[in-house]
């Protein structure tokens, strides 16, 4: 039997499968979402029951989850897990993450150009906390908080998201969604009033449906520093600014004196001087509209004393690197070869260039890698961009 691939298993059969949900003043929201996923899902599904339950909200929404939710004897957390016999789901005062403030004070709303900040910069980092351990399905539900912190967390979704993740919203009927006293459909009969209608209901009626919200996944988009946790915490408006980036046009400057390439957003890429010598080769020759190169050996094009002493000055290395390149000095003769450049190097100088930007950029590094730009044997290699999406910062 051929194994089926870790991106395509269904949700509920990863070791890890987490709940993350933005919580107010209804904490009765955890409960019909987790009725809705692990007990009763709909469309008919297989049962997706968390490991791990999450929340992020702010100093009221916390008090309201823990005594709703967690006490030890009435907690509605508690007493769903009882009646539908669900086992394995850890879900402690530990795992309800109050949003804070830049000084570490526990905000008591979201009201604030700095709340909202705070509660943007906590649902990125617990999204992609998350997303980045391979072994989890995270089961994202905005059915609860207000809805600025809703935003936050579908849109970390959509920026992190992978094909084993979901995004969903619980739907409560009246009179159960206004009801303060339902949490979830009973397995018994459970009389509820509504002042509302000044009738009695029973909450074992109640339809609770899971409406499934399909996101685009731009996760491959991402720089690669964002899918880790080794960067430190992720900031909202960092990731979303790397995203714009990501998909904006491409151009670049080579900048001689700093020995670095500056993106579109002016982000720097720091080239070693071989590697930036390679790329300010192949930039010179799109902007001169030259040929793509081939195989360096036989490449009839070469660098000439002219261009080695144009760049000289700005290259700390620049000797060393050019040295290995396709130089050739113009004699009364022919060309004469200086310093041939073996295909080992060559491919060495385009691997490296790619592997640094690749780390800054992540799959855009396809737009400023030097690649195989035309077909044939041998191919011919160059940069991809338009010459007007090039410029050179400190050259002659």
């Amino acid at each position: 039997m051929t194994a089926i691939a870790p991106a395509l298993r269904p949700p509920h059969d990863y070791l890890r499968r987490i709940l993350l949900m933005v919580t107010g003043r209804t904490p009765q929201v955890v409960t019909e979402t987790l009725y809705a996923i692990a007990v009763h899902p709909c469309p008919p599904a297989a049962p997706f029951v968390p490991t791990e339950v999450h929340l992020v909200t702010t100093v009221e929404g916390a008090q309201d989850a823990r005594l709703a939710l967690l006490d030890p004897r009435d907690g509605w957390f508690h007493r769903l897990c009882a009646d539908y016999e669900l086992t394995g789901i850890r879900f402690t005062a530990d795992q309800i993450h109050t949003i804070t403030d830049a000084a570490g004070r526990p905000a008591e709303d979201i009201r604030t150009a700095a709340e909202h900040e705070a509660c943007a910069d906590l649902i990125t980092e617990q999204v992609r906390a998350f997303t980045a351990d391979p072994s989890t399905a995270l089961h994202v539900s905005l059915a609860g908080g207000r809805k600025t912190m809703t935003y936050y967390l579908g849109n970390a979704l959509t920026l992190f998201g992978r094909p084993q993740d979901r995004l969903s919203h619980v739907l409560v009927p009246p009179p159960y969604e206004s009801n303060r006293e339902f949490y979830y459909p009973t397995p018994l009969s459970k009389p509820l009033y509504s002042e509302a209608l000044k009738r009695y209901f029973d909450a074992r009626d109640a339809q609770v449906t899971l409406a499934d919200i399909p996101f685009v996944r731009l996760r491959d988009s991402l720089p690669g520093r964002f899918k880790t946790l080794e960067q430190g915490q992720a900031r909202f408006t960092e990731v979303v600014a790397a995203m714009q980036q990501a998909l904006a046009p491409g151009a670049v400057t080579i900048d001689l004196r700093r020995s670095c390439l500056r993106l579109a957003d002016d982000r720097p890429v720091e080239l070693t001087g071989a590697d930036l010598a390679f790329y300010l080769w192949m930039a010179r020759r799109r902007l001169a509209g030259a040929a793509p190169v081939r195989i360096p050996g036989r490449d009839p094009d070469r660098w000439t004393a002219a261009e080695r002493a144009c760049y000289a000055g700005y290259l700390a290395d620049y000797q060393s690197a050019a040295d290995q390149l396709d130089i050739r000095e113009v004699t009364a003769v022919g060309a004469r070869a200086v310093g041939a450049m073996t295909d080992q190097f060559f491919h060495q100088r385009m691997r490296s260039i790619r592997e640094q930007l690749e780390e800054t950029v992540g799959p855009l590094a396809e737009v400023y890698a030097i690649q195989a730009v035309t077909a044939g044997r041998p191919a011919g290699y160059g940069l991809a961009l338009a010459a007007e999406r090039i410029s050179i910062l400190g050259g002659a």
